[in-house]
């Protein structure tokens, strides 16, 4: 999963911004996880949002792979936030009985990166003291 295949990982700033799509087969899932799991190593990086806005559905593979990639990320120090998950998507994580255990999870990317200390440059502006 890199830019070639549609899901690039951004840096932006110390914090990197990724996705994932349901047709995650294993070879693909663990290609990604060594690109991230580097990057943040490599990087200095403090946080992951890892946007699920494009899943329709979810099963438990897809389920242990953000499991394992916010494990992984915790360890590598990063904070990690799973962000746009569809309530179709959290439904069928209850019925299955699956539960992303420490995976923190925002609305969206937007919310993501709040909780990652970001906040939006017209917020800052506004709160910045302007010279008389």
């Amino acid at each position: 999963m890199n830019a070639q295949e549609g899901l690039p990982i951004l840096r932006l700033g110390d914090v990197l911004l990724t996705g994932l799509l349901s047709d995650l087969d294993d070879k693909t899932a663990l290609r990604f996880t060594e690109e991230l799991t580097a990057r943040i190593s490599d990087e200095g990086i403090r946080g992951v949002v890892i946007d699920i806005s494009r899943l329709e559905i979810i099963d438990s593979f897809v389920a242990r792979v953000l499991m394992q990639l916010a494990d992984t990320g915790r360890l590598l120090g990063a904070r990690m936030v799973v962000a746009g998950m569809r309530p179709a998507v959290a439904i069928t994580l209850s019925e299955l009985g699956l539960q992303l255990t420490g995976v923190r999870t925002a609305l969206n990317a937007e919310q993501a990166m709040e909780l990652l200390g970001w906040r939006r440059p017209v917020e800052a502006a506004e709160e910045a003291p302007h010279a008389p």
